[in-house]
């Protein structure tokens, strides 16, 4: 059971939500990396975090951004200077929870699956976990201004290229 009750809010903010979601996750799947930073304020926090270090409140994290321009850092990075295998991901996201709501900022969460296609090899389950975010309503419609995603192994592949 969540440790959050969910909140109930309007049926066009939690379509707006919802929007984002699947936006987010079509950009991150497309391979056009350009749009991922668009998906967050200029103050921006993106962490990737062990299930068990954010369940003990410990802060090592293994991917951790603090702005939207670390994030076009890192879409730098993986066009021009990291050297990996191509592969494609898709991502499958559950239904936000809403945990708290206010006019101009949500507190949510979704469960997710990325699974990655390796050219000439089956798809496989890349990450699973879930996204506890907080949204801003901004002139440029909703956008995160945090997103941790919380991963529940603690065996990930060498190297995670793509954002989660």
């Amino acid at each position: 059971m969540s440790t959050h009750p969910a909140v109930n809010i309007g049926f066009a903010d939690y379509l707006q939500l919802a929007q984002l979601y699947a936006d987010y996750a079509q950009a991150v799947d497309s391979g056009n990396w350009d749009l991922w930073s668009e998906f967050f304020t200029d103050d921006c926090i993106y962490k990737l975090t062990p299930r068990e270090n954010h369940e003990r409140g410990f802060p090592l994290a293994t991917l951790f951004f603090e702005s939207k321009g670390m994030l076009k850092d890192r879409v730098y990075g993986i066009r021009e200077t990291l050297f990996h295998d191509p592969y494609y991901q898709r991502h499958v996201v559950g239904a936000p929870l809403i945990h708290k709501a206010e006019a101009d900022r949500f507190e949510t969460e979704a469960n997710y699956a990325v699974f990655r296609t390796k050219l000439s090899q089956e798809s496989t389950v890349f990450n699973v976990g879930r996204y506890i975010d907080v949204v801003v309503r901004t002139p440029q419609g909703l956008k995160f201004a945090s997103r941790q995603c919380v991963y529940d192994s603690e065996m990930i592949p060498n190297s995670i290229i793509y954002p989660i």
